[in-house]
């Protein structure tokens, strides 16, 4: 049997499992060590809890998923509108180069995650999800996607999968990323470098974006409307590309429109009219988008879709995991000058190359407090990490897609 909750009973129910999750992290101390976002924490436990449900007495749940995909679009507008290109230049040449990395280990992952599905007899989109959709993208994307791939590419449980992996990945980057530093730190004995006073205040100003969801940030009213109104004019030009481009060769995800039409529309606000984006109120809105679309996500999982996949989806997570820390050591630290802040952005690297930028900020904190400040490291992942590899993740898993059979 079925039950169906109507938009207002889902936003109800979504409230408390977030404050669910705000309960749990705050008193389990596991989860705050890993940065395990309170809805992931919450939503996983109502996840269960329906899963139990279901097993014991038959009944299944079905929420609005009209309020799920708003609350999408409104977090991938937010990272759009939050990527503004000339906090791209004040990162330099370092700041590019380490997104070109991150580009390529993105190619690499998906490589790894679709060779091994292939060879197990799984969809290769299967590890594609266990690839950059997930591990580079976190939840918000996994949840993106997987309704693409379950509607479109008839893939049975991506969503589920999807946020399998991704927390799977906040864990394993959480481990990996300090231990990795430390070793390379050792072994070529490095120290900080002195940090000059223009690096200093560069971290300062960078250090105030998506990895910082509790800070306090305040917010008129007017800011308000005016973010609101950027919102909807993403959103509207997705809705509207989504029905241009379909059937063509350009033809992309609504949500990738949403993302795509707030770098246009930032950057052409900044350039041509010189008017300012209120970021504070950009970071509020995306993050309280973000919130409530995993929460109903999370809600809407059906766990016994998974059972056939336990066992090869852990192989190709534990290839991934050893993936990404040979590339950390032997790329990312290697092609980043093999110096002090190179061991501090593999951290990083590691952090949200297999969970997100949270976890990333967390694993340089760990080196940080222990070695020293790295002003640059936490000047070029914060911002990478952020909104600018969204912006590439997004085009290359379009891209496998496309060329896939």
């Amino acid at each position: 049997m079925q039950l169906s909750f109507s938009t207002y009973y889902t936003l109800i129910c979504a409230a408390l499992v977030l404050l669910a999750g705000k309960f749990l992290v705050h008193r389990i101390r596991f989860l705050r060590d890993f940065n395990i976002p309170e809805p992931v924490a919450g939503g996983l436990l109502a996840a269960a809890v329906i899963f139990t449900i279901h097993e014991f007495t038959g009944y299944s749940f079905t929420f609005s998923s009209e309020l799920q995909t708003g609350f999408m679009l409104l977090f991938f507008a937010s990272i759009g509108l939050s990527a503004n290109f000339a906090k791209l230049r004040a990162g330099g040449t370092g700041l590019v180069f380490f997104l070109v990395i991150i580009a390529v280990f993105i190619l690499v992952q998906n490589t790894v995650g679709m060779g091994l599905a292939t060879i197990m007899g799984l969809d290769p989109l299967i590890g594609l999800i266990a690839g950059s959709i997930t591990l580079v993208g976190g939840h918000g994307t996994a949840g993106a996607w997987g309704v693409v791939l379950e509607t479109e590419h008839g893939v049975q449980g991506a969503v589920t999968l999807g946020i399998a992996c991704a927390t799977f990945g906040l864990v394993i980057g959480g481990l990996i990323g300090g231990p990795l530093a430390k070793g390379l730190i050792t072994r070529h004995r490095l120290s900080n470098p002195a940090a000059s006073a223009a690096d200093t205040t560069a971290a300062q100003s960078s250090d105030a974006n998506f990895e910082n969801p509790q800070k306090v940030r305040l917010i008129t009213t007017e800011a308000a409307i005016e973010t609101l109104a950027l919102f909807a004019a993403c959103l509207g030009f997705a809705e509207f590309m989504t029905a241009f481009s379909r059937g063509t060769f350009f033809q992309l995800p609504t949500f990738v429109w949403a993302l795509g039409g707030g770098v246009i529309l930032r950057n052409t606000l900044n350039y041509l009219f010189n008017f300012q984006v209120f970021d504070r109120a950009i970071d509020l809105f995306g993050n309280v988008g973000l919130s409530v679309y995993l929460a109903i996500a999370l809600l809407s999982l059906k766990l016994w879709e998974l059972s056939g996949l336990a066992a090869p989806l852990m192989v190709i997570l534990l290839a991934q995991t050893l993936t990404m820390a040979l590339y950390a050591a032997f790329v990312t630290f290697r092609m980043m000058g093999k110096d002090y802040d190179a061991a501090v952005l593999a951290a990083g690297h590691c952090g949200f190359g297999m969970g997100a930028t949270p976890t990333a900020i967390a694993n340089m904190q760990a080196i940080t407090n222990q070695y020293g400040p790295s002003h640059k490291s936490f000047l070029i992942v914060p911002m990478v990490g952020a909104f600018f590899i969204d912006i590439v993740n997004a085009a290359m898993i379009q891209l496998f897609i496309k060329l896939l059979p």
